[in-house]
Protein backbone atom coordinates (compact mmCIF):
# COMPACT_ATOMS: atom_id res chain seq x y z
CA UNK A 1 0.00 0.00 0.00
CA UNK A 2 1.59 3.23 -1.15
CA UNK A 3 1.23 6.45 0.83
CA UNK A 4 0.25 8.17 -2.41
CA UNK A 5 -2.51 5.69 -3.25
CA UNK A 6 -6.25 6.11 -2.85
CA UNK A 7 -6.15 2.91 -0.80
CA UNK A 8 -3.99 4.58 1.84
CA UNK A 9 -6.11 7.72 1.80
CA UNK A 10 -9.01 5.47 2.84
CA UNK A 11 -6.94 3.28 5.19
CA UNK A 12 -5.34 5.96 7.35
CA UNK A 13 -8.49 7.90 8.37
CA UNK A 14 -10.07 4.58 9.39
CA UNK A 15 -7.02 3.75 11.52
CA UNK A 16 -7.01 7.27 12.98
CA UNK A 17 -10.66 7.27 14.07
CA UNK A 18 -10.72 3.69 15.34
CA UNK A 19 -7.48 4.16 17.29
CA UNK A 20 -8.71 7.26 19.10
CA UNK A 21 -12.24 5.83 19.29
CA UNK A 22 -10.94 2.89 21.34
CA UNK A 23 -9.41 5.41 23.73
CA UNK A 24 -12.77 7.15 24.13
CA UNK A 25 -14.90 3.99 24.49
CA UNK A 26 -12.62 1.89 26.72
CA UNK A 27 -11.51 3.70 29.86
CA UNK A 28 -9.87 0.76 31.62
CA UNK A 29 -6.23 -0.33 31.56
CA UNK A 30 -7.12 -2.56 28.62
CA UNK A 31 -7.32 0.49 26.35
CA UNK A 32 -3.55 0.59 25.72
CA UNK A 33 -3.36 -3.15 24.98
CA UNK A 34 -6.32 -3.09 22.61
CA UNK A 35 -5.04 -0.04 20.74
CA UNK A 36 -1.61 -1.63 20.33
CA UNK A 37 -3.18 -4.84 19.05
CA UNK A 38 -5.27 -2.82 16.62
CA UNK A 39 -2.18 -0.97 15.34
CA UNK A 40 -0.36 -4.31 14.98
CA UNK A 41 -3.18 -5.76 12.86
CA UNK A 42 -3.36 -2.55 10.81
CA UNK A 43 0.42 -2.65 10.27
CA UNK A 44 0.40 -6.24 9.06
CA UNK A 45 -2.55 -5.51 6.78
CA UNK A 46 -0.64 -2.51 5.42
CA UNK A 47 2.39 -4.69 4.66
CA UNK A 48 0.40 -7.62 3.27
CA UNK A 49 -1.19 -5.36 0.66
CA UNK A 50 2.04 -5.77 -1.34
CA UNK A 51 2.61 -9.51 -1.05
CA UNK A 52 0.84 -11.39 1.79
CA UNK A 53 3.39 -14.20 1.98
CA UNK A 54 6.21 -11.79 2.82
CA UNK A 55 4.52 -10.99 6.12
CA UNK A 56 6.05 -14.32 7.19
CA UNK A 57 9.52 -12.79 6.73
CA UNK A 58 8.54 -9.81 8.84
CA UNK A 59 7.20 -12.17 11.49
CA UNK A 60 10.32 -14.35 11.31
CA UNK A 61 12.64 -11.40 11.89
CA UNK A 62 10.43 -10.31 14.77
CA UNK A 63 10.43 -13.74 16.46
CA UNK A 64 14.19 -14.19 16.01
CA UNK A 65 15.08 -10.87 17.61
CA UNK A 66 12.42 -11.12 20.33
CA UNK A 67 13.64 -14.54 21.45
CA UNK A 68 17.28 -13.55 20.95
CA UNK A 69 16.88 -10.51 23.21
CA UNK A 70 15.32 -12.59 26.00
CA UNK A 71 18.10 -15.18 25.76
CA UNK A 72 20.78 -12.47 25.81
CA UNK A 73 19.23 -10.98 28.96
CA UNK A 74 18.62 -14.23 30.86
CA UNK A 75 21.63 -16.28 29.74
CA UNK A 76 24.42 -13.82 30.38
CA UNK A 77 27.15 -16.43 30.17
CA UNK A 78 26.32 -17.07 26.52
CA UNK A 79 24.99 -13.68 25.49
CA UNK A 80 27.63 -13.23 22.79
CA UNK A 81 26.51 -16.52 21.25
CA UNK A 82 22.84 -15.52 21.29
CA UNK A 83 23.67 -12.12 19.79
CA UNK A 84 25.68 -13.77 17.01
CA UNK A 85 22.91 -16.26 16.32
CA UNK A 86 20.30 -13.50 16.10
CA UNK A 87 22.48 -11.37 13.80
CA UNK A 88 23.36 -14.31 11.54
CA UNK A 89 19.76 -15.48 11.18
CA UNK A 90 18.44 -12.00 10.39
CA UNK A 91 21.24 -11.12 8.01
CA UNK A 92 20.76 -14.50 6.30
CA UNK A 93 17.17 -13.54 5.50
CA UNK A 94 18.38 -10.22 4.12
CA UNK A 95 21.19 -11.86 2.12
CA UNK A 96 18.98 -14.55 0.62
CA UNK A 97 16.30 -12.21 -0.66
CA UNK A 98 18.36 -9.14 -1.50
CA UNK A 99 21.95 -10.14 -2.22
CA UNK A 100 22.11 -13.78 -3.35
CA UNK A 101 21.68 -13.02 -7.05
CA UNK A 102 24.14 -10.12 -6.83
CA UNK A 103 26.89 -12.24 -5.33
CA UNK A 104 26.08 -15.17 -7.61
CA UNK A 105 26.43 -12.95 -10.70
CA UNK A 106 29.65 -11.42 -9.34
CA UNK A 107 31.19 -14.84 -8.65
CA UNK A 108 30.16 -16.06 -12.09
CA UNK A 109 31.88 -13.06 -13.69
CA UNK A 110 35.08 -13.73 -11.73
CA UNK A 111 35.18 -17.38 -12.77
CA UNK A 112 34.45 -16.50 -16.39
CA UNK A 113 37.31 -13.99 -16.38
CA UNK A 114 39.58 -16.82 -15.21
CA UNK A 115 38.32 -19.08 -17.99
CA UNK A 116 36.57 -21.45 -15.56
CA UNK A 117 33.27 -22.90 -16.76
CA UNK A 118 31.25 -22.49 -13.57
CA UNK A 119 27.85 -20.92 -13.07
CA UNK A 120 25.78 -20.31 -9.95
CA UNK A 121 22.11 -20.16 -10.87
CA UNK A 122 20.27 -17.11 -9.59
CA UNK A 123 16.95 -17.18 -7.78
CA UNK A 124 13.70 -15.97 -9.31
CA UNK A 125 12.40 -14.15 -6.23
CA UNK A 126 10.84 -10.77 -5.61
CA UNK A 127 12.62 -8.43 -3.20
CA UNK A 128 10.34 -7.96 -0.17
CA UNK A 129 9.54 -4.28 0.19
CA UNK A 130 11.26 -2.55 3.11
CA UNK A 131 13.27 -5.60 4.20
CA UNK A 132 16.47 -3.61 4.79
CA UNK A 133 14.62 -1.16 7.04
CA UNK A 134 12.85 -3.55 9.38
CA UNK A 135 15.81 -5.96 9.59
CA UNK A 136 18.14 -3.12 10.62
CA UNK A 137 15.60 -1.85 13.14
CA UNK A 138 15.29 -5.32 14.68
CA UNK A 139 19.07 -5.80 14.70
CA UNK A 140 19.55 -2.48 16.47
CA UNK A 141 17.17 -3.61 19.22
CA UNK A 142 19.09 -6.86 19.74
CA UNK A 143 22.43 -5.06 19.91
CA UNK A 144 21.00 -2.53 22.39
CA UNK A 145 19.91 -5.41 24.64
CA UNK A 146 23.38 -6.95 24.39
CA UNK A 147 25.01 -3.65 25.36
CA UNK A 148 22.61 -3.12 28.23
CA UNK A 149 21.23 0.09 26.73
CA UNK A 150 17.66 -1.11 27.21
CA UNK A 151 15.76 -4.01 28.71
CA UNK A 152 13.94 -6.65 26.63
CA UNK A 153 10.28 -6.09 25.86
CA UNK A 154 8.35 -8.95 27.48
CA UNK A 155 5.10 -8.45 25.58
CA UNK A 156 5.60 -10.05 22.17
CA UNK A 157 2.77 -8.13 20.54
CA UNK A 158 4.19 -4.79 21.70
CA UNK A 159 7.59 -5.71 20.30
CA UNK A 160 6.02 -6.94 17.05
CA UNK A 161 4.35 -3.55 16.71
CA UNK A 162 7.73 -1.85 17.17
CA UNK A 163 9.17 -3.82 14.22
CA UNK A 164 6.10 -3.48 11.98
CA UNK A 165 4.69 -0.01 12.82
CA UNK A 166 3.15 0.86 9.47
CA UNK A 167 4.13 4.56 9.02
CA UNK A 168 7.86 3.78 9.03
CA UNK A 169 7.84 0.07 8.19
CA UNK A 170 8.92 0.09 4.56
CA UNK A 171 11.14 3.18 4.24
CA UNK A 172 11.99 4.41 7.70
CA UNK A 173 12.98 6.33 9.64
CA UNK A 174 14.86 3.40 11.19
CA UNK A 175 13.80 3.78 14.81
CA UNK A 176 15.54 2.82 18.04
CA UNK A 177 13.89 0.96 20.86
CA UNK A 178 14.69 3.72 23.35
CA UNK A 179 12.54 6.11 21.32
CA UNK A 180 9.70 4.24 19.63
CA UNK A 181 9.34 1.00 21.61
CA UNK A 182 8.89 2.80 24.92
CA UNK A 183 6.09 4.89 23.39
CA UNK A 184 3.99 1.77 22.84
CA UNK A 185 4.03 1.26 26.61
CA UNK A 186 2.92 4.82 27.36
CA UNK A 187 -0.65 6.02 27.65
CA UNK A 188 -1.47 8.49 24.87
CA UNK A 189 -4.18 11.12 24.89
CA UNK A 190 -5.25 13.02 21.83
CA UNK A 191 -3.12 16.13 21.38
CA UNK A 192 -4.72 18.57 18.95
CA UNK A 193 -1.55 20.59 18.37
CA UNK A 194 0.50 17.45 17.76
CA UNK A 195 -2.11 16.09 15.35
CA UNK A 196 -2.27 19.38 13.42
CA UNK A 197 1.51 19.55 13.15
CA UNK A 198 1.43 15.96 11.88
CA UNK A 199 -1.22 16.84 9.31
CA UNK A 200 0.90 19.76 8.07
CA UNK A 201 3.93 17.46 7.78
CA UNK A 202 1.89 14.94 5.79
CA UNK A 203 0.75 17.66 3.40
CA UNK A 204 4.35 18.83 2.97
CA UNK A 205 5.45 15.27 2.28
CA UNK A 206 2.72 14.78 -0.30
CA UNK A 207 3.69 18.09 -1.92
CA UNK A 208 7.33 17.00 -2.23
CA UNK A 209 6.37 13.62 -3.62
CA UNK A 210 3.49 14.48 -5.98
CA UNK A 211 4.41 17.98 -7.14
CA UNK A 212 8.21 17.81 -7.19
CA UNK A 213 9.62 14.27 -7.16
CA UNK A 214 7.16 12.57 -9.48
CA UNK A 215 7.28 15.41 -12.01
CA UNK A 216 11.07 15.43 -12.02
CA UNK A 217 10.97 11.64 -12.30
CA UNK A 218 9.20 11.77 -15.65
CA UNK A 219 12.24 13.36 -17.26
CA UNK A 220 14.78 11.37 -15.23
CA UNK A 221 13.28 8.00 -16.17
CA UNK A 222 13.02 8.92 -19.83
CA UNK A 223 16.71 9.88 -20.02
CA UNK A 224 18.32 7.24 -17.78
CA UNK A 225 16.29 4.39 -19.23
CA UNK A 226 17.15 5.45 -22.79
CA UNK A 227 20.61 7.03 -22.62
CA UNK A 228 21.43 6.24 -26.24
CA UNK A 229 18.44 8.27 -27.44
CA UNK A 230 19.24 11.51 -25.64
CA UNK A 231 21.61 14.40 -26.14
CA UNK A 232 24.47 15.18 -23.82
CA UNK A 233 22.96 18.19 -22.11
CA UNK A 234 19.83 16.16 -21.50
CA UNK A 235 21.88 13.72 -19.44
CA UNK A 236 23.41 16.52 -17.40
CA UNK A 237 20.01 18.06 -16.74
CA UNK A 238 18.60 14.61 -15.88
CA UNK A 239 21.29 14.16 -13.23
CA UNK A 240 20.31 17.49 -11.65
CA UNK A 241 16.65 16.53 -11.89
CA UNK A 242 17.38 13.25 -10.11
CA UNK A 243 19.10 15.17 -7.32
CA UNK A 244 15.81 17.01 -6.89
CA UNK A 245 13.67 13.90 -7.39
CA UNK A 246 15.34 11.67 -4.83
CA UNK A 247 15.21 14.35 -2.15
CA UNK A 248 11.55 15.13 -2.81
CA UNK A 249 10.72 11.43 -2.97
CA UNK A 250 12.54 10.16 0.12
CA UNK A 251 12.13 13.24 2.31
CA UNK A 252 8.49 13.32 1.21
CA UNK A 253 8.02 9.76 2.44
CA UNK A 254 9.72 10.54 5.74
CA UNK A 255 7.58 13.62 6.35
CA UNK A 256 4.41 11.63 5.63
CA UNK A 257 5.57 8.85 7.97
CA UNK A 258 6.47 11.27 10.78
CA UNK A 259 3.26 13.23 10.20
CA UNK A 260 0.81 10.33 10.34
CA UNK A 261 2.66 8.97 13.39
CA UNK A 262 2.11 12.28 15.16
CA UNK A 263 -1.57 12.19 14.29
CA UNK A 264 -1.93 8.97 16.28
CA UNK A 265 0.25 10.22 19.12
CA UNK A 266 3.74 8.92 18.30
CA UNK A 267 6.92 10.89 17.70
CA UNK A 268 9.45 9.56 15.20
CA UNK A 269 12.95 10.92 14.83
CA UNK A 270 13.78 13.40 12.08
CA UNK A 271 15.25 11.82 8.96
CA UNK A 272 16.16 14.88 6.89
CA UNK A 273 17.51 18.29 7.82
CA UNK A 274 17.98 20.31 4.61
CA UNK A 275 20.81 18.13 3.22
CA UNK A 276 21.50 20.27 0.17
CA UNK A 277 22.64 23.09 2.47
CA UNK A 278 25.48 20.88 3.74
CA UNK A 279 28.95 22.42 3.69
CA UNK A 280 30.73 19.06 3.37
CA UNK A 281 29.97 15.41 2.65
CA UNK A 282 30.36 14.76 6.39
CA UNK A 283 27.76 17.44 7.05
CA UNK A 284 25.58 15.97 4.30
CA UNK A 285 25.36 12.68 6.19
CA UNK A 286 24.38 14.57 9.33
CA UNK A 287 21.38 15.83 7.36
CA UNK A 288 20.48 13.06 4.87
CA UNK A 289 18.78 9.80 5.92
CA UNK A 290 19.79 10.59 9.48
CA UNK A 291 18.34 7.40 10.92
CA UNK A 292 20.56 5.23 8.69
CA UNK A 293 23.73 7.30 9.14
CA UNK A 294 23.36 7.28 12.94
CA UNK A 295 22.56 3.53 12.87
CA UNK A 296 25.75 2.84 10.92
CA UNK A 297 27.71 5.15 13.21
CA UNK A 298 26.51 3.42 16.39
CA UNK A 299 26.50 -0.21 15.20
CA UNK A 300 29.31 -0.30 12.61
CA UNK A 301 31.68 2.70 12.84
CA UNK A 302 32.01 2.85 16.64
CA UNK A 303 32.43 -0.94 17.10
CA UNK A 304 35.18 -0.87 14.46
CA UNK A 305 37.00 1.64 16.65
CA UNK A 306 35.66 4.92 15.32
CA UNK A 307 38.36 7.58 15.41
CA UNK A 308 40.04 6.27 18.57
CA UNK A 309 42.94 4.29 17.06
CA UNK A 310 44.81 6.68 14.83
CA UNK A 311 44.29 8.36 11.49
CA UNK A 312 44.78 5.38 9.17
CA UNK A 313 42.33 3.18 11.10
CA UNK A 314 39.84 6.03 11.23
CA UNK A 315 39.95 6.26 7.43
CA UNK A 316 39.58 2.49 7.22
CA UNK A 317 36.55 2.56 9.49
CA UNK A 318 34.91 5.35 7.49
CA UNK A 319 35.42 3.48 4.22
CA UNK A 320 34.09 0.20 5.61
CA UNK A 321 31.04 1.97 7.04
CA UNK A 322 30.19 3.65 3.76
CA UNK A 323 30.84 0.54 1.68
CA UNK A 324 28.23 -1.12 3.89
CA UNK A 325 25.99 1.91 3.42
CA UNK A 326 26.30 1.59 -0.35
CA UNK A 327 25.59 -2.14 -0.27
CA UNK A 328 22.63 -1.57 2.06
CA UNK A 329 21.07 0.65 -0.59
CA UNK A 330 21.14 -1.95 -3.32
CA UNK A 331 22.61 -5.16 -4.71
CA UNK A 332 24.54 -3.49 -7.50
CA UNK A 333 28.15 -2.36 -7.91
CA UNK A 334 26.85 1.14 -8.65
CA UNK A 335 25.71 1.45 -5.04
CA UNK A 336 28.97 0.02 -3.67
CA UNK A 337 30.98 2.56 -5.68
CA UNK A 338 28.58 5.33 -4.63
CA UNK A 339 29.18 4.48 -0.97
CA UNK A 340 32.94 4.24 -1.50
CA UNK A 341 33.10 7.72 -3.03
CA UNK A 342 31.12 9.21 -0.12
CA UNK A 343 33.47 7.48 2.33
CA UNK A 344 36.58 8.62 0.46
CA UNK A 345 35.29 12.21 0.33
CA UNK A 346 34.90 12.21 4.11
CA UNK A 347 38.45 10.94 4.55
CA UNK A 348 39.71 13.81 2.39
CA UNK A 349 37.62 16.30 4.39
CA UNK A 350 39.11 15.01 7.64
CA UNK A 351 42.59 15.38 6.21
CA UNK A 352 41.88 18.98 5.21
CA UNK A 353 39.98 19.75 8.41
CA UNK A 354 36.82 20.75 6.52
CA UNK A 355 34.57 18.49 8.56
CA UNK A 356 34.87 20.70 11.67
CA UNK A 357 35.25 24.19 10.24
CA UNK A 358 32.73 27.00 10.71
CA UNK A 359 32.58 29.12 7.57
CA UNK A 360 31.73 32.78 7.07
CA UNK A 361 29.07 33.53 4.47
CA UNK A 362 31.13 33.55 1.25
CA UNK A 363 33.27 30.45 2.00
CA UNK A 364 30.10 28.73 3.24
CA UNK A 365 28.35 29.30 -0.08
CA UNK A 366 31.44 28.01 -1.91
CA UNK A 367 31.54 24.85 0.20
CA UNK A 368 27.79 24.27 -0.17
CA UNK A 369 28.27 24.52 -3.94
CA UNK A 370 31.24 22.12 -3.95
CA UNK A 371 29.36 19.62 -1.77
CA UNK A 372 26.27 19.81 -3.95
CA UNK A 373 28.34 19.17 -7.09
CA UNK A 374 29.92 16.08 -5.49
CA UNK A 375 26.55 14.81 -4.28
CA UNK A 376 24.95 15.41 -7.67
CA UNK A 377 27.81 13.66 -9.47
CA UNK A 378 27.46 10.64 -7.20
CA UNK A 379 23.68 10.51 -7.70
CA UNK A 380 24.36 9.52 -11.32
CA UNK A 381 25.89 6.29 -10.00
CA UNK A 382 22.94 5.84 -7.66
CA UNK A 383 20.38 6.24 -10.44
CA UNK A 384 22.13 4.37 -13.26
CA UNK A 385 20.80 0.89 -13.99
CA UNK A 386 24.34 -0.54 -14.25
CA UNK A 387 27.99 0.47 -14.18
CA UNK A 388 27.95 0.52 -17.98
CA UNK A 389 25.05 2.98 -17.97
CA UNK A 390 26.79 5.08 -15.33
CA UNK A 391 29.94 5.32 -17.46
CA UNK A 392 27.82 6.29 -20.47
CA UNK A 393 26.02 8.96 -18.45
CA UNK A 394 29.28 10.44 -17.17
CA UNK A 395 30.74 10.42 -20.68
CA UNK A 396 27.74 12.27 -22.05
CA UNK A 397 27.63 14.76 -19.17
CA UNK A 398 31.25 15.88 -19.50
CA UNK A 399 31.35 16.13 -23.30
CA UNK A 400 28.25 18.06 -24.35
CA UNK A 401 27.79 18.61 -28.04
CA UNK A 402 24.04 18.89 -28.64
CA UNK A 403 20.98 19.84 -26.68
CA UNK A 404 17.27 19.16 -26.75
CA UNK A 405 16.11 22.60 -25.64
CA UNK A 406 12.38 21.96 -25.85
CA UNK A 407 12.34 18.86 -23.64
CA UNK A 408 14.76 20.40 -21.14
CA UNK A 409 12.76 23.63 -20.86
CA UNK A 410 9.55 21.64 -20.40
CA UNK A 411 11.18 19.51 -17.69
CA UNK A 412 12.50 22.53 -15.79
CA UNK A 413 9.24 24.43 -16.17
CA UNK A 414 7.24 21.50 -14.78
CA UNK A 415 9.05 21.64 -11.43
CA UNK A 416 9.81 25.36 -11.33
CA UNK A 417 7.05 26.44 -8.94
CA UNK A 418 7.39 23.49 -6.48
CA UNK A 419 11.16 23.92 -6.48
CA UNK A 420 10.88 27.62 -5.60
CA UNK A 421 8.46 26.80 -2.78
CA UNK A 422 10.89 24.19 -1.44
CA UNK A 423 13.83 26.59 -1.67
CA UNK A 424 12.04 29.41 0.17
CA UNK A 425 10.84 27.09 2.93
CA UNK A 426 14.27 25.56 3.48
CA UNK A 427 16.05 28.94 3.47
CA UNK A 428 13.66 30.04 6.22
CA UNK A 429 14.30 26.85 8.21
CA UNK A 430 18.06 26.94 7.66
CA UNK A 431 18.19 30.47 9.07
CA UNK A 432 16.28 29.40 12.19
CA UNK A 433 13.32 31.75 11.91
CA UNK A 434 10.57 29.12 11.65
CA UNK A 435 9.63 29.34 15.34
CA UNK A 436 9.31 33.13 15.25
CA UNK A 437 7.11 32.97 12.14
CA UNK A 438 4.87 30.36 13.81
CA UNK A 439 4.59 32.55 16.91
CA UNK A 440 3.90 35.80 15.04
CA UNK A 441 1.64 34.43 12.29
CA UNK A 442 -0.26 31.42 13.71
CA UNK A 443 -3.21 31.90 11.33
CA UNK A 444 -0.84 31.85 8.35
CA UNK A 445 0.93 28.71 9.56
CA UNK A 446 -2.12 26.78 10.77
CA UNK A 447 -4.65 27.63 8.07
CA UNK A 448 -3.26 29.51 5.06
CA UNK A 449 -0.18 27.27 4.60
CA UNK A 450 -2.09 23.94 4.73
CA UNK A 451 -4.75 25.32 2.40
CA UNK A 452 -2.05 26.48 -0.01
CA UNK A 453 -0.44 23.01 0.05
CA UNK A 454 -3.78 21.29 -0.61
CA UNK A 455 -4.48 23.57 -3.57
CA UNK A 456 -0.93 23.12 -4.89
CA UNK A 457 -1.18 19.34 -4.66
CA UNK A 458 -4.55 19.44 -6.42
CA UNK A 459 -3.25 21.66 -9.23
CA UNK A 460 0.35 20.46 -9.66
CA UNK A 461 0.43 16.91 -8.28
CA UNK A 462 0.73 13.73 -10.30
CA UNK A 463 -1.76 11.15 -9.07
CA UNK A 464 -0.49 8.08 -10.87
CA UNK A 465 0.66 6.16 -7.81
CA UNK A 466 4.39 6.33 -8.54
CA UNK A 467 6.33 4.06 -6.19
CA UNK A 468 8.74 5.63 -3.72
CA UNK A 469 12.38 5.16 -4.73
CA UNK A 470 13.52 3.80 -1.37
CA UNK A 471 10.95 1.00 -1.43
CA UNK A 472 13.46 -1.00 -3.50
CA UNK A 473 15.91 -0.99 -0.60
Amino acid sequence: MLFNSYQFLAFFPIVFFIYWGIKCVIKSNLSLLIRNLFLLLASYYFYMCWQPVYALLLLSSTVITYVGALLIKHDGNHKRFWLSASLILNLSILFFYKYFNFFADSINCVFQSWGIAMSITGLDILLPVGISFYVFQALGYTIDIYRGDCIPEKNFFTYALFVSFFPQLVAGPIERSRNLLRQFNEEHTFDYDLAISGFRLMLWGYFLKLCLADRAGLYVDEVFNNLADHGEYSTLVASVMFTIQIYGDFAGYSFIAIGCSRMIGFRLNDNFRRPYFATSITDFWHRWHISLSTWLRDYVYFPLGGSRNGTSKTYRNILITFLISGLWHGANWTFVLWGAIHGLAQCVERKLGWNKMQWSIIPKIVHITITLIIVNTCWILFRANSLTDAISAYSLAISPSDISLISIKMALWSIGIPLMILLVKEVIEENGVTASIEARYPFLVNYVWPTFLILSIGCLGLFEGGQFIYFQF
